[in-house]
């Protein structure tokens, strides 16, 4: 049955919406919620777009997954929508299973709350009689038989549910483990009582900032890039309350227009035209004052994750990424960082006339011994086949230790394989800034590009990072992103900071 415009919270609450208008106004109605419905920035979604998704199972799309990830600014509802998304499904689903999974139990009770609140006799007195008595810290029924509980933050507590939708807030501060674990959880079912019959297909839903350079919520956005989730995206301005009128955006200067408000590159004046939205604009404008532009752009923006502990923070994959073709007169030189339980990395790399090095293949194998590495140098089988034999390695210098079962040491294991190795020993931070004045030199041009095929030394230099709860430890963390950026220290230290060849007269001793 359709709800009309103007129609009374009581006559609609046990009316299930047909399409995205009559969802708006039954949420508008109802609980008094005005939901953004149209995005600000191009290529965004409104919050509208992802209550639809979730409530009409993927309505006319019928997609072949249900998941979905909503990538959005703190502070823009992702915890509040999620809430409203579950209270939807417990009243129009029933039978339905849901499970709140947050990144720590303090996240999953912000949910929980904003639901226990929409329950609330006296704030949604339509909404009362729909909740059963059973409504605790942690769980809640409610009569059509529908229910939701918090999950802990552990394997234990994943393990062994079976529902059919699973949200999860703030993915990025989840453990690996425990997030493996919750792809499983999900079962489709038939949901039927209350005249209501819907089809309810298993989902994972993940609401998040993104704030960590290829961390846990990156390869979710990624997967979704990829075709395996619906992503939904939106910053500070798709969410954006609208603007009074006598509130300037800027002033008129002879010819041009000069603009005086601090959200003028996000907004463009188009708050002008919004009708509601999640955040103020003074509330937008204080929180801007607070923070840094990184912080800005990465948890309020969207746009990229934040970088502050990031080992190599000037290189970028807009400036940095290039396909090449060698140019004439150009040297092929490698690094090599050893490892055989974790990864052994090579790079291939052209240094040109000009002076800029350009890394153009990688090799990043775990458990294969030291000779099928040097084969896979000799025929030049990285990424691509075909790289001839560099003209020199830079290695470890530790690759100098001799091994007690061979009598010799990687080093000379390489060298007998004729191969020029260059060991040249300098400390860590001493070969970084090197790769940094070539990342970002104080003067001319950059003089480091690396090839888009290069996939693993990318992500390892944009994940390389220092502790963030200790900023006077210089020590770069060693957790599997640190193999390919040390076979280009190693590359570079060796070419900035070659060997150098003392002479001597053998009559003086």
């Amino acid at each position: 049955m359709a709800t009309e415009p103007g129609a009374k919270a009581a006559d609609l609450v046990g009316r299930r919406p047909a399409d995205r208008a009559e969802l708006a106004r039954w949420v508008s109605a109802v609980l008094g919620v005005e939901v953004a419905d149209r995005p600000m920035i191009h290529g965004h979604s409104a919050p509208l777009d992802y209550l639809c998704w979730t409530f009409f199972e993927g309505g006319a799309e019928r997609p072949h997954s249900l998941d979905a990830v909503v990538w959005a600014n703190r502070g823009g509802g992702k915890t509040f929508l999620g809430a409203l998304a579950t209270l939807l499904d417990l009243v129009f689903k029933p039978t339905i299973e849901i499970r709140i999974l947050g990144g720590s139990m303090d996240q999953s009770r912000r949910m929980h709350a904003h639901l226990r609140r929409f329950l609330n006799p006296r704030q949604h007195p339509e909404l009362a009689d729909l909740a059963d008595a059973k409504l605790t810290d942690r769980r809640l029924v409610l009569a059509n038989g529908s229910e939701v509980e918090l999950l802990a933050q552990s394997q234990a507590s994943v393990r062994g549910t079976r529902v059919q939708k699973l949200r999860c807030d703030e993915v990025e501060l989840f453990d690996l483990d425990v997030w493996e674990a919750a792809q499983l959880v999900t079962r489709s079912k038939r949901c039927t009582g209350d005249g209501m019959d819907v089809e309810v297909r298993g989902a994972v839903e993940c609401l998040s900032t993104m704030h960590r350079p290829h961390g846990l919520m990156h390869k979710v956005i990624e997967e979704a890039r990829r075709g395996k989730r619906r992503l939904f995206r939106w910053g500070v301005a798709d969410v954006l309350g609208p603007c009074a009128d006598g509130r300037a955006c800027g002033v008129e200067e002879g010819d041009g227009f000069r603009a005086t408000c601090p959200l003028w590159g996000e907004c463009r004046g188009r708050a002008k035209a919004r009708a509601h939205g999640h955040i103020s604009i003074d509330d937008a404008i204080g929180m801007k004052s607070r923070v840094s532009l990184a912080t800005w752009e990465a948890e309020m923006l969207c746009l990229r994750p934040r970088r502050t502990d990031a080992v190599l923070p000037e290189f970028e994959v807009g400036l940095h990424l290039r396909e090449v073709e060698p140019a004439e007169g150009a040297a092929l030189v490698a690094g090599m960082d050893f490892g055989y339980r974790a990864p052994t990395a090579v790079l291939w790399a052209w240094h040109d006339p000009a002076g800029v090095l350009w890394i153009v293949d990688e090799r990043v194998e775990a458990g294969m011994v030291l000779d099928d590495h040097l084969g896979a140098i000799r025929e030049g089988r990285g990424r691509r086949v075909g790289w001839g034999v560099p003209e020199w390695i830079g290695v470890d210098p530790a690759g100098r230790a001799v091994s007690e079962q061979t009598g010799l040491s990687p080093v000379q294991v390489m060298r007998k394989a004729g191969l020029a190795v260059r060991d040249r020993r300098l400390s860590v931070e001493e070969g970084l800034g090197l790769i940094r004045a070539r990342l970002k030199p104080a003067c001319g041009g950059v003089r480091l590009m690396v090839h888009p095929r290069c996939t693993t030394l990318i992500e390892s230099l944009e994940r390389y990072h220092y502790r963030p709860e200790d900023p006077a430890d210089e020590r770069p963390v060693k957790d599997g992103s640190d193999h390919a950026v040390d076979a280009l220290r190693y590359l570079v230290l060796n070419l900035d900071r070659p060997p150098r060849v003392v002479e001597g007269n053998y009559l003086v001793g």
